[in-house]
């Protein structure tokens, strides 16, 4: 009797945290729904408040390690990204992010901007020659780029240098796209020359 006892202890304690386990897995991805579907509302909201402080910093949540630091549109194939504060992964789960050790969006030398090639990025390889891609700036100024050039290149034996000499934008991001393995060596490369002209402010761009 009292080894059945004992049998029955064990079983209802197993039982229990069976049932504990299941329930912090179901909060974990409650919690990664949540997450993703809060990001974006947060990093939009912190974006208007930098337009309406002509380009403050706004982080998006207080522990935040990046902030929005360009919107990046092409209309002809309806994307419209905020581009976020570095290019690492913090940053690139959450939408392209501008490399700190290029130039800033809208100046003097190579702007680069990485996304990953399965969700945000997955618009360069709908790009032609000649198309266009627009980048708001954090003051609101709005300015056109023209594609210029695309290809592939090997990270192990190509080093990316960047220009400083004109204004340009460089858009980067993993090859091939539809690439089951990550982490592979080959990059596709997006180049863009500005307009002459910024093509100035766009009252209400949100």
């Amino acid at each position: 009797m009292f080894r059945w006892r004992t049998l029955e202890s064990w079983r209802g304690l197993l039982v229990l945290l069976l049932v504990l386990f299941a329930v912090q897995q179901g909060a974990g991805a409650a919690m990664i729904k949540c997450k993703a579907w809060l990001a974006p509302i947060l990093i939009e909201r912190a974006w208007q408040q930098t337009l309406e402080q002509g380009g403050a910093v706004i982080k998006p949540w207080p522990w935040a390690d990046t902030w929005p630091v360009a919107r990046l549109r092409v209309p002809t194939l309806q994307v419209d990204l905020l581009v976020l504060a570095g290019d690492r992964g913090n940053a690139l789960a959450f939408g392209p992010g501008h490399a700190g050790a290029s130039a800033l969006p809208g100046t003097r030398g190579q702007a680069v901007i990485a996304g990953h090639r399965d969700t945000h990025f997955a618009f360069l390889r709908e790009l032609r020659l000649d198309d266009y891609v627009q980048l708001q700036l954090p003051d609101g100024e709005v300015r056109a780029y023209a594609i210029q050039a695309s290809r592939v290149v090997d990270s192990n034996t190509h080093e990316l240098t960047v220009q400083d000499s004109v204004e340009s934008l460089l858009l980067v991001t993993c090859y091939p796209f539809h690439g089951f393995n990550s982490g592979g060596s080959l990059r596709y490369l997006v180049y863009a020359a500005p307009k002459a002209q910024a093509v100035g402010k766009i009252m209400g761009v949100g």
